[in-house]
């Protein structure tokens, strides 16, 4: 199972790297660069061909089950991790978080949503308390492991143990990117680890003007 979403992550990392070399290449790089036009103002590009996104079912920190219907009509800021994670997680969540207040009135027509890979430990419980440490906003998503599979399935995302299964004490590997689908839950952009709050305002700022 862990076999075929690691070679799915692996698909759109390469499309990523490809989206990626095709800007560099352009005659015009430079240009776009001295004018401001950066990768971060509309997310990386990724080829048509490669789907990212779908259905998935999955639990709220109310237990409420949700679906991907469940946010029709909002931008959908979604990003996979879990509340053990040392560094990049907490990192990126702050990064959503910053964004979202920069946005003002407009952070109410975005749904930002945080999608455990480690529904082993994170509880309904454990994710209420953990997202409200960034943002009231923030919408933590769990559920068994084959909703979680079918979820980052659908998105692309790669994760494993990190150590041997026996192991109570354990950290996930797990691909790092913020993905931003459309009020119709159609994929729009994908957003890098590590971008700057501002550019991600910026993006999502130019995206919602632009509905």
């Amino acid at each position: 199972m862990l076999k075929t979403i690691r070679w799915a992550a692996y698909a759109l990392i390469f499309a990523v790297a490809v989206g990626w070399a095709a800007l560099w290449l352009r005659p015009d790089f430079y240009n776009l660069a001295a004018n401001g036009v950066r990768q971060s103002t509309s997310g990386i590009g990724v080829p048509g061909s490669v789907s990212v996104g779908g259905p998935f079912t999955l639990v709220d920190t109310t237990g409420t089950t949700v679906t991907e219907q469940s946010f029709r009509g909002k931008w959908m800021l979604v990003y996979f991790g879990y509340t053990f994670c040392p560094d990049v997680c907490p990192t990126e969540l702050q990064t959503i978080a910053t964004a979202l207040d920069a946005l003002g009135p407009s952070a109410d027509k975005v749904a930002p949503i945080f999608i455990t890979v480690d529904p082993e430990r994170d509880t309904v419980p454990a994710l209420a308390e953990y997202v409200k440490l960034f943002d009231t906003r923030l919408v933590g998503l769990t559920g068994s492991e084959a909703q979680i599979t079918a979820a980052t399935r659908a998105y692309r995302v790669y994760y494993a143990k990190a150590n041997a299964k026996d192991s109570s004490s354990y950290l996930m590997d797990h691909s790092s990117f913020i993905y931003l689908m459309g009020p119709d839950g159609t994929f729009r952009a994908l957003f890098r680890q590590g971008i700057a709050p501002e550019e991600l305002a910026a993006a999502l700022r130019t995206r919602i003007a632009g509905s």
